[in-house]
């Protein structure tokens, strides 16, 4: 199983006095000495954390899959035909958002995605979406030619006890469908040291895209450290499932 290490939070620190430090390219080689088999950046539109200079040198020196989360709109989508990033995960966006807070509204933006996915596509580049654990949103990816989808697991990690566990069965009815209408399935958002395990135990999931809680743990015990436990996590939670 694939973990994705979403540096955001990097750039984030980085941006609050719009200096040098902390460098999230130097966080992404340091992940991937943790164990990180891939790096995720959000590009948005206001570059309020990650900036095109992090895209260019992510492009140059990342030995893995490299990730790009972005809106599907004109400027994101020739910046990625230009930089031909690994993968493309198209994501819903708002200005005044903290985090990206849902899956995308497919139904609404189908023409808009679908003539983004295949251009994208035409470029050689993966395109999956982030959607919510939605069984609908999973024969619409498919009917528009995405190669996968990312499944929003917020509503499963920041629930409790039965309602976490009513969470846990959508998104893993929502991963079998996806295997089963022929799509790759990845899944994020808020999976933490405490929720992933029973995440990770379904020997489906292609992939998680973890970012928020590894960059918090490291803040304390250093990155190689904290990707090196959340892939640990998984690797036991995949060998007892």
């Amino acid at each position: 199983m694939i973990l994705g290490v979403n540096v955001d939070h990097v750039a984030t620190v980085r941006q609050a006095r719009l200096g040098v430090e902390p460098d999230p390219v130097i966080a992404a080689s340091l992940a991937i000495l943790g164990g990180a088999d891939g790096i995720t950046i959000h590009l948005r539109e206001d570059r309020r954390h990650i900036q095109d200079r992090d895209l260019d040198l992510l492009k140059e020196i990342v030995p893995v899959e490299l990730n790009l989360e972005m809106a599907a709109t004109r400027e994101m989508i020739s910046i990625a035909k230009k930089k031909r990033p690994d993968m493309v995960t198209l994501v819903p966006e708002k200005r005044k958002e903290l985090t990206t807070e849902g899956g995308l509204d497919i139904k609404r933006n189908r023409h808009t995605l679908q003539r983004a996915i295949k251009t994208l596509q035409d470029s050689n580049i993966f395109v999956s979406l982030f959607i919510n654990p939605s069984k609908n949103d999973i024969d619409l990816s498919k009917t528009i030619g995405a190669d996968m989808v990312e499944i929003h697991t917020g509503q499963y990690a920041n629930r409790k006890g039965r309602q976490q566990d009513k969470e846990l069965i959508r998104v893993i009815d929502a991963i079998n469908k996806a295997v089963a209408v022929g799509l790759e399935a990845n899944a994020g958002h808020a999976l933490n040291y405490t929720n992933v395990s029973q995440i990770a135990e379904h020997k489906d999931i292609r992939g998680l895209y973890i970012g928020h809680s590894i960059i918090s743990r490291a803040v304390l015990v250093g990155i190689e450290r904290a990707v090196r436990e959340m892939k640990e996590l998984m690797d036991k939670a995949r060998k007892t499932g």
